[in-house]
Formats: structure tokens, sequence, C-alpha cells
């Protein structure tokens, strides 16, 4: 491996470790938040993002969990993907990229980056629906702008780890045929 692709690697290994620290704070904010918003509803506002669902809180405790609940799936799912990210670039040997293991992190990546995005995608359409009943839903908009990039770039994963399990099986017969 040439010293660019090298510094290439450890740049994006660092970056993936930056990504998942925040991530993982964000979501560990959310988890604050969401418990604050419950007992102490009046200190949301110091908080982290101020997400202040209070006033969806009084109209309907269902739809309060449930736009929360895909808040935090949401967040705590894109920190477990770059966990699984980071992971698989620590684990990776570079000289034998082709390893059930690597198609396996792969497949996994493509999965959590589908269901990150099928959740945005559903709790989008939740949000629509909730505004035309009258709820202020403007401020939890951010948290699934980004469905339909997610949803294509599951997809996309999926495809390069169906490959990688072609690569991976064709390497073994390749080994067990010299």
């Amino acid at each position: 491996m040439s010293k660019t692709n090298n510094f290439v690697f450890w740049s994006l290994y660092v970056v993936s470790w930056i990504l998942f620290v925040g991530l993982s704070i964000e979501a560990g904010g959310l988890i604050v938040n969401f418990f604050f918003s419950l007992y102490k509803p009046e200190f949301v506002q110091n908080l982290y993002q101020k997400l202040d669902l209070t006033e969806m809180y009084q109209e309907s405790r269902i739809v309060f969990f449930s736009m929360y609940g895909f808040i935090l799936s949401i967040s705590i799912g894109k920190a477990s993907l770059f966990y699984i990210v980071v992971n698989l670039m620590h684990k990776m040997d570079l000289t034998k990229p082709f390893s059930p293991f690597v198609a396996k992190q792969i497949s996994r990546i493509g999965y959590y980056t589908l269901s990150i995005g099928l959740l945005s995608y559903f709790a989008r359409l939740l949000t629509k629906s909730l505004t035309i009943q009258g709820y202020v839903t403007d401020n939890i908009d951010q948290f699934w702008a980004d469905s339909q990039a997610f949803i294509l770039m599951g997809a996309v994963i999926y495809i390069i780890a169906t490959i990688f399990k072609k690569g991976v099986d064709l390497q073994n017969e390749n080994d067990l045929t010299v």
C-alpha cells in the first residue's frame, strides 16, 4: 500500500473517531434532554439543542414519546453506525482486505444505514401528518432531514457488501485451488 493511500486511510480513521465521539455526545445529550423534559421541563431551555417538546407532551403523551423515540433511535443508530465503522477500520488488514470479518462489517454498516434512513423517512412522514393536525414540529425536523440520503447510501453500501462477499468467496476458492 502506498504512503498516500496509507495516509488517507489513517486520516479517515481519525475522522471516523471524531464523528463517533461527536454522535455519541449528541445521543447522550438527547437522552439527558429526554429525561429532563419528563421530570424538570422548565430546565430544558438550558440543555443541549434546547429541544423543548413540553407543548407536545401536554397535548399528547403518545405523540411526545413516539417523536422522542424516533429522535433517540436515529441518534443512537448513527453513533452505533460509526462505532461499527471505527471497529472495521481498526481491525481491517489492508494487505488482505477481502476477509469474512470485513464483509460482515460492511453488511452491518449497510443495514444500519438503511435502517436509519427508513426510520428517518417514517419519522418525517409522521411529522408532516402531525403538522397538519396542528402540532408544532419545526424544532424536530432537523433530525430526519437527511433520510433520503441515508436510504440511498444504505442501498449503495449493500451493493458494495454483496460485491465484498463475492470477493471473499472467490479469494477462499482461489486459496483452496493454489
